[in-house]
Parts: C-alpha cells; structure tokens; sequence
C-alpha cells in the first residue's frame, strides 16, 4: 500500500497485508500547530475505500474528536506538557468489524477470521468512578471480563493490557494487589500473563483507571502466543507487578510483537540510572533492542511505539538519542505522564511486525 500525497501530520506507520483483509497504522504527532478535528478530516485521503478505525489511542488535552470507535485517552499533567502527544490509529480495509459496546459506549472491534477471533478494546473503566481508587480497579476488571465475554472470549485470551492510572504514585502498591488477585482468580497465571503498560496520567471522564486490551481466539493451530523473557531484565512478576515483558503472537502470515512498558530497571530489579534521564534513555532502548533482536527483529520492524516522559523537556532528551542512534524515522509518539516508581524517569512501549 503507497502512501498518498496528505498533510504533514499523519504518518503511516505499519501496512500490512492479512489473510482477506488489510490492516494499517497510522500516527499523527502532536505540536503546536495541532488542530485535532482539523487534522482528522484530513484522514480520509489516506485510507482505503471501506476503511474502519478499529482502535485509537489518544494523548492530549481533552478535545471534540468525533472518532466513532474505541478510544484510550490519556491526558497531560499539566499544561507544560500539551505540546506532546498525538493520535494513534489501527485501521482495518476490507474486514468485517463487529462493534462491542458496553453500557452504551463503544469500547470493542472484533474481526472474526477462519484462523483466529481479534479483539481491541479501549476506553474500559469502572462502573462507579466515585469509589475508592483500587475499588474502581476491581471494576474495571470486570469490566475488561464483560467485553471479552461479548466478544467469546476469556482473560486467557488477553495478549497485552494498558492501564492508564491517574495519580499513580499514590496507589500502584494497591492497583498491583487488586490485579494480582484478579488475575488468581482467573486463573491467568496458570496461562500465558498478558504483556502490559502501566502508567499514571488523567483521563477526559475523570476515573482512576482507564483500560484497553488486546486478545486473540485462535480457531487453528496456526496462531499461538506465548510470553517472552527480557535479556536484560528479571521478570516482573520478580518484584509483583503481574505482566510478561513482552507476548509474541504468531498469526501464521506474520509474527507480532508486543512489548510491554520498559523502564530503566536492573537485572535485580531495582531503578538503574537514578537522576539521570540520558541514562535511562539509553537503558530503555538497550532492553528494548535486546528484546527484539532475541525475535530476529530490529527497529525497523517497529509498527507503534509511545515513549512516557514525566518532564516534559526530556522529550529534547529521547529525540536526540533517536538522532545518535538513527532512529528518527521510529514510528513514536511522546506523552506527559507519571511512571509507576518516582525514581523513573522515562518508559517506552513499542509493536512490532515482521512477515513469515
């Protein structure tokens, strides 16, 4: 799939070609001259006749966007971070895209294929945002469990997780008790632990916890997943935080890759380069590199990636890693947010693809 003549603010970052149908990534940057709905009334002239969007992510301050699909929104801490951010889209051409909703609210696309059930759900949250924080965790996993069942599906089929905290730092010790139970419950960790981002920011609707997850059915012994170690990291069910560092899913036409939020964390766990963003920097994107090279992969087979900064003008200080390194071109967009320890200070979480 070419890219067409558009505006600057959209990139595409990911076309790839699926049994029957098509699917595409797409990222528009945040800056100073954004205009959300201007900007996305430009959308159309990339995609292909049939499109739909199946799932957006996005990080910004709130704003009017008529996206008509599920959406996780994270929202800046503060207005010195509003110049970051940006939009991100995974769009189908060709499928059919059953809608889940839930409580009214759109918040699942399923695509049903002969080899396999694909659900992305965004937006999930709890059913009383006035209850104490760890209360509306437990929510909002139940929650997540009502979409997948209206999708057929379990939690043994969720394959990756993003928790979007807001004031994460006062309470991500209790967030890890109530997941942990939950997923015992489930039986979750006598199966694959989905691959997972847990970060702290606020949401447009004001709840303590907005989700999303990413599963899949297989219908054939052609797609399988299975959760991976880091090279350079011990497990993070080492220091009790319930996610894999990352999840392959092997689709059987294409391998994918989902790395989990990476920080700047030792082999023994603890926070490596303490004060020192450059540092972690480099750190994050050595345990990223390993990861992916473990899977015959590199940074060009990187579909989406979002790096989380908790001072704004260290955003300066990934972009010219990226430079050093030759990676502009890394499909990435940067967001103002909280990370799940004080002493850290940058986090990244990146897709990638590569064809079998």
């Amino acid at each position: 799939m070419q890219q067409p003549a558009t505006p600057k603010s959209w990139t595409l970052t990911c076309a790839l070609p699926r049994r029957g149908w098509h699917e595409s990534c797409l990222t528009m940057l945040r800056d100073s001259d954004s205009r959300p709905a201007r900007d996305l009334s430009h959308l159309p002239a990339m995609l292909p006749a049939g499109s739909q969007i199946i799932r957006a992510d996005v990080f910004g301050p709130p704003a009017e966007l008529d996206l008509h699909c599920p959406v996780t929104w994270l929202c800046p801490l503060s207005g010195h971070g509003n110049h970051l951010g940006g939009v991100y889209l995974q769009v189908a051409s060709g499928a059919v895209v059953r809608p889940i909703h839930l409580d009214g609210r759109l918040v699942g696309s399923v695509i049903e294929t002969p080899d396999a059930i694909e659900l992305s759900a965004s937006g999930i949250g709890p059913a009383d945002p006035g209850a104490a924080a760890p209360d509306q965790a437990r929510q909002t996993f139940e929650r997540m469990e009502q979409v997948l069942e209206l999708a057929g599906m379990d939690f043994s089929h969720v394959v990756r997780t993003w928790l979007f905290l807001d004031d994460i730092l006062s309470w991500y010790p209790e967030f890890n008790t109530v997941r942990t139970g939950f997923f015992t419950e489930r039986g979750v960790f006598d199966g694959m632990v989905p691959a997972s981002t847990g970060i702290g920011g606020p949401n447009p609707h004001g709840w303590a916890i907005m989700t999303g997850l990413l599963a899949i059915k297989p219908r054939t012994d052609r797609v399988s997943a299975q959760a991976l170690p880091s090279p350079l990291q011990c497990p993070a069910l080492q220091y009790g935080s319930s996610f894999s560092r990352a999840v392959e899913v092997d689709m059987g036409d294409h391998r994918r890759l989902l790395i989990s939020g990476t920080a700047s964390i030792a082999p023994d766990g603890r926070t490596d380069h303490v004060g020192d963003v450059e540092g972690q920097v480099a750190r994050t994107m050595e345990v990223i590199e390993a990861i992916l090279v473990s899977r015959g992969m590199t940074w060009e087979d990187a579909t989406r990636a979002t790096a989380y900064v908790v001072d704004p003008a260290d955003a300066a200080v990934f972009d010219r890693y990226r430079q050093r390194q030759g990676l502009s071109g890394l499909p990435v967009l940067t967001a103002h947010a909280k990370i799940c320890r004080g002493d850290l200070l940058f986090e990244l979480e990146l897709d990638a693809a590569k064809t079998v």
